[in-house]
């Protein structure tokens, strides 16, 4: 039985840009993927994500600066030759073909022998763990397993890199959780450098090594999912990746003192799970400050309770975590807000 084999390469991004017409879509992007790296481009709709996995597959217009993969300069390349896999958002697959011809249709395009053909795609069949579908056609499929088909169709010709562009966003809830873990296992098994493109920040968080976060055609920054999380460069980072508190003005403490003052453009942030709810009018702990407020709002959400609580002129968000039979607080309960001075991170974008 033959296997699929992959070449761990690095990619390569240098001072790319890219318009359409008089729009700037993508504005010098410096970036270098690691050889083996699961690295995703996450951001909003009009980021430019999409564009830059399509540059790198060499489809679009012609990018200012250079692509490189594996060390090769593939800028002015056309796309079927760089060697690199692509999936889609669409599976785009052959409606009138079985699954095994259109896993088997890109080596049959470059003349590889029958028998191994047939041994190649087997076992990208038993990678994706359709080997029993075979001979079915795409429509006998659920979109979990045409997903699979275009996986498979796609790592069968031993590309060098795989891009994944949104490739879950057709897929029901729990179905793109299963679909995640099992691009993931597959990516891991292979060693194949792979770029994922999407705008859900559960599926980078959960898939990626490293992520790129992109805001009108800027990566704003790289890093893995706990550093964004934890210590993001800017307002927009901290706000894209999870709920944050920003606070721009005078934020008191109960006593009156300023906890925080704006200046030169900075900015105070702090997560919903950085505060701890009590009942008014509370007890400050050490290195703690604690705020007094009136809850406006709660959200039930399983696992935690989410309030809206206004305090000092502030609208903050907390998080508390549920357990059965625990107390909740209700809209117009005056609280108290206890918040480590440690968990509180200056932004200066």
């Amino acid at each position: 039985m033959s296997e699929i084999r992959a070449e761990a390469v690095g990619v390569t991004i240098e001072d790319l840009s890219l318009s359409f017409g008089s729009t700037a879509v993508l504005k010098g992007i410096n970036l270098t993927i690691e050889p083996g790296e699961f690295f995703t481009f996450l951001g909003p709709s009009g980021s430019g994500k999409s564009t830059l996995l399509r540059a790198i597959a060499g489809f679009g217009p012609l990018p200012g600066g250079r692509i490189l993969i594996g060390g090769d300069d593939v800028t002015r390349l056309p796309p079927w030759t760089r060697n690199v896999g692509m999936v889609f958002q669409s599976y785009a697959l052959w409606p009138h073909m079985t699954v095994r011809r259109n896993v088997a249709f890109g080596l049959e395009e470059r003349n590889i022998p029958a028998k191994k053909i047939r041994d190649r795609t087997d076992a990208a069949l038993d990678l994706v763990g359709l080997r029993d579908f075979a001979d079915r056609r795409p429509s006998q499929l659920s979109g979990g397993q045409q997903q699979r088909v275009a996986l498979a169709r796609t790592i069968v010709v031993e590309p060098r890199v795989l891009l994944l562009d949104e490739p879950l966003s057709n897929l029901d809830a729990n179905l793109r959780v299963q679909m995640r873990r099992d691009i993931l296992d597959l990516q891991r098994k292979l060693e194949l450098t792979t770029i994922f493109v999407t705008h859900d920040q559960e599926e980078a968080n959960t898939t990626s090594d490293r992520i790129a976060v992109l805001d009108q055609g800027v990566i704003q920054q790289v890093g893995s999912p706990i550093e964004l999380y934890d210590e993001p460069a800017n307002r927009f980072v901290a706000d894209f990746l999870g709920t944050a508190n920003l606070i721009d003005d005078v934020l008191e403490m109960q006593d009156g003192t300023p906890l925080f003052a704006p200046g030169d453009g900075r900015t105070a942030m702090f997560r919903p799970q950085d505060l701890t709810i009590h009942p008014a009018p509370g007890t400050p702990g050490p290195d703690a400050a604690t705020l007094l407020g009136r809850v406006e709002h709660r959200e039930f959400l399983g696992n935690l309770i989410r309030y809206s609580v206004t305090t000092a002129g502030h609208t903050l968000t907390v998080d508390d975590s549920h357990t059965a039979g625990a107390h909740a607080f209700a809209a117009g309960d005056d609280v108290a807000l206890s918040l480590n001075l440690k968990n509180i991170r200056i932004l200066t974008e």
